[in-house]
């Protein structure tokens, strides 16, 4: 495997306050990815918004600022999670749709590939650029883009259940399962526009949970104990 896209999480990024940044947790992801990166991997990432911002929760302003309002959230989760990055001997690049001023890059597929190819770990701030459209779609769509192997979607739980298991204490845990299937059964591993997507596109994920040890690096070297969500 060459090139991944790993998404993260706001929420797992905040650890157990649940809120801002959790700076062990972001220090072991950082340590995963290096490990990754040394290995000869490129490594891009998208992380979510929600340890800032649930702008969907609100009913009390406008649909576009809120969705506005998660994409700054996603800039400041890149920007503070890059340099974590840097502070354990990662080269990093943060990339955004719209103009940052000299926070961070104009995203362009041409950018993002240069960028990669030496050995940066790429982020991928401010979504799709667009409101209406979350991070999932944000980051099938990247992953798309520059032709990422796998999707790697580091959540808070360990994979795809047929329910949610926080409610259902049987809830039954797939190995692997179509994005056909997750699509028909409205699993919700991503929203509907990023699963269509990825079977559109074929762009398969693993999903698996990001508090288990060594989660990252085992969803790439055959430890892999989460789901497989195929696109054949």
């Amino acid at each position: 495997m060459k090139r991944v896209l790993l998404k993260l999480s706001g929420e797992a990024l905040a650890g157990p306050k649940k809120t801002g940044f959790d700076e062990p947790t972001v220090l072991g992801v950082a340590g995963q990815v290096k490990q990754l990166v040394d290995s000869g991997m490129q490594v891009s990432i998208v992380i979510g918004g929600g340890n800032f911002w649930r702008g969907r929760s609100s009913e009390n302003i406008d649909r576009t600022k809120a969705d506005q309002i998660g994409m700054l959230a996603t800039v400041m989760n890149c920007i503070y999670v890059s340099e974590i990055f840097r502070s354990v001997g990662l080269d990093t690049e943060v990339l955004t749709p719209f103009v940052c001023g000299a926070f961070t890059g104009l995203f362009s597929k041409d950018r993002a590939n240069e960028a990669l190819k030496k050995g940066k770990v790429v982020f991928f701030a401010g979504g799709t650029g667009h409101p209406y459209f979350s991070t999932d779609t944000a980051t099938v769509l990247r992953a798309i883009e520059i032709e990422a192997e796998v999707i790697l979607l580091a959540k808070s739980i360990d994979g795809v259940y047929d329910c949610d298991p926080k409610d259902h204490p049987d809830a039954k845990k797939f190995e692997e399962i179509s994005i056909q299937e997750v699509i028909d059964r409205k699993l919700g591993v991503v929203d509907m526009t990023a699963s269509i997507l990825c079977m559109e596109n074929r762009m398969p994920m693993l999903v698996f949970g990001l508090n288990e040890e060594n989660s990252i690096i085992n969803s790439v070297s055959g430890k892999f104990s989460g789901t497989k969500v195929t696109v054949s």
